[in-house]
């Protein structure tokens, strides 16, 4: 009945941005953001309902990605127009103006004002159209939903779920799984490899940890192993065949009377063709019939070890990421009611590059600081250190932390000092991590000598690491006399 409802209310309102787009050749904006809102109201209906299904038909997966994607665009669009200035007199406003010494960095491919809003109503339309048209496509959809079982029961508030789970990975996790449990009638003589390729911190560890604890792929295999490395020895070879043997001598599943074995490597760095043959070779020889591998890597290179199509990631789209950063940073709290806020929010995300870790830490940061002075102050900070490392070397910050390649941060609280990161690593729950948060030293007072290690964050999903970074504070010279002068031309940098 629920999705019958759906159904209906769906086919309404898309009889209702169709009469709206006939009735005006232009319509005004306050009908178009009517109009995207019922219908952003509709597709988000949808992607809640089926996001909380285990579905595994593949076509149904598409189609409900592409549904996905196209909502967030319509979100962003949408705050996009609602929250940006639209004409000369906003961008005198007063949050602008604090951080307005960057704007050439931020504008080299922004239009001027009046072609903007222009650009804004045509996006506006083009995404209602789009979006109408995906909705229209998701009929037959929507009503094969009720088929699947629930996989859980949906959070009051959607940040509880994100900040919780793996986020828009639906369709790559049944990817895997469906190659994990296809089995060939009467064994294969080769061992399958799937590779999983991506850029750092994309998600490949967390993708293979959902996909291991998922019950179908642990009742599939009667043991699950992992090798982590960049070159692998004859120790770490005689460790897999050790593991192998254990498990044929205790064989205790009941479901697999075959014994078949997963083996997960996770790959630091490029592995050379005859390291894997050798590593290959090993596995073929203890694992039985029916097991499989992922490899996962950064590196692209690793495709041709594939006995399959490998699986490549990627990053967010900006729309997407600004959906994942909106919906933290609020919280249960309604971004309508607090407009100015959601301007400042929206030109922060542009200075965190696309970084998944860095957008939970500011995110949280935020939240806990709902002050929009503060959330003024760490704009005009992050671009301050933004501009700092574009105009030296062409290179966001967070994209040379990403790389794990050194960054200088700078310090909120001291412009004098500068917050240097060496490296980031990645460590186990069962390892031991800093007391000291970055967030504390970067944002706050906290004030470490020398060398010291921080802890970035630590992911509250499988496989639940840990991200520890390396840093040292140090003196800028002529930093005071520089931040004097912009106070006295009326310019505050932080």
């Amino acid at each position: 009945m629920e999705i019958l409802l759906s159904v209906v209310l769906g086919e309404l309102t898309t009889r209702s941005v169709d009469f709206l787009i006939r009735k005006c050749s232009k319509p005004s904006a306050p009908e178009l953001e009517d109009c995207l809102c019922r219908v952003l109201l509709r597709a988000q209906v949808i992607v809640d309902e089926a996001m909380g299904r285990h579905i595994t038909n593949q076509a149904m997966l598409h189609q409900l990605n592409m549904l996905r994607d196209g909502m967030y665009r319509g979100y962003y669009t949408l705050d996009t127009f609602r929250h940006q200035p639209h004409n000369e007199e906003a961008t005198k406003d007063k949050i602008v103006s604090q951080t307005s010494f960057l704007s050439k960095v931020n504008s080299v491919k922004g239009l001027h004002s009046s072609n903007r809003n222009i650009e804004i109503l045509e996006q506006l339309q083009k995404v209602l159209h789009s979006l109408s048209s995906m909705i229209n496509d998701a009929e037959e959809m929507v009503m094969f939903l009720m088929s699947y079982p629930r996989m859980y029961s949906q959070p009051y508030s959607m940040h509880i779920q994100l900040g919780n789970c793996m986020f828009g990975r639906q369709l790559e996790t049944e990817l895997v799984i469906n190659f994990l449990l296809q089995s060939w009638p009467h064994g294969s003589e080769e061992l399958e490899v799937l590779p999983i390729v991506g850029p750092g911190r994309v998600g490949k560890s967390t993708l293979v940890a959902h996909v291991c604890k998922d019950e179908r792929v642990r009742d599939h295999f009667s043991k699950i192993m992992f090798l982590k490395g960049h070159d692998f020895t004859d120790d770490d070879l005689a460790t897999l065949r050790q593991g192998c043997a254990t498990e044929h001598e205790n064989r205790v599943s009941n479901i697999n009377k075959d014994g078949r074995l997963l083996l997960v490597v996770e790959l630091v760095d490029d592995l050379d063709e005859d390291t894997w043959n050798k590593l290959y070779f090993a596995s073929k020889q203890c694992m039985p019939s029916n097991s499989k591998i992922i490899v996962t890597s950064c590196s692209e290179k690793i495709i041709k070890f594939g006995t399959t199509e490998a699986l490549s990631l990627k990053n967010m789209s900006h729309e997407t990421y600004w959906y994942f950063f909106k919906t933290l940073t609020f919280g249960s709290t309604d971004p309508e009611m607090h407009k100015n806020f959601v301007h400042v929010a929206m030109e922060i995300v542009k200075m965190l590059s696309g970084c998944l870790i860095g957008a939970t830490i500011t995110a949280y940061l935020l939240r806990d600081n709902f002050d929009i002075h503060y959330w003024c102050k760490m704009l005009a900070f992050m671009r301050r250190v933004t501009h700092k490392h574009v105009s030296k070397s062409s290179e966001h910050p967070f994209d040379l932390i990403s790389e794990n390649r050194l960054a200088h941060l700078g310090r909120m609280s001291s412009p004098s000092e500068d917050l240097v990161l060496y490296n980031q690593s990645e460590r186990s729950p069962q390892e031991d991590v800093p007391n000291v948060r970055i967030q504390d030293v970067m944002y706050g007072s906290v004030k470490p000598h020398g060398r010291f290690e921080v802890l970035a964050w630590t992911s509250p999903i499988p496989p639940y690491y840990s991200y520890v970074s390396t840093c040292e504070i140090r003196d800028l010279k002529g930093t005071a006399t520089k931040r004097k002068r912009s106070e006295k031309n009326g310019v505050t940098l932080c």
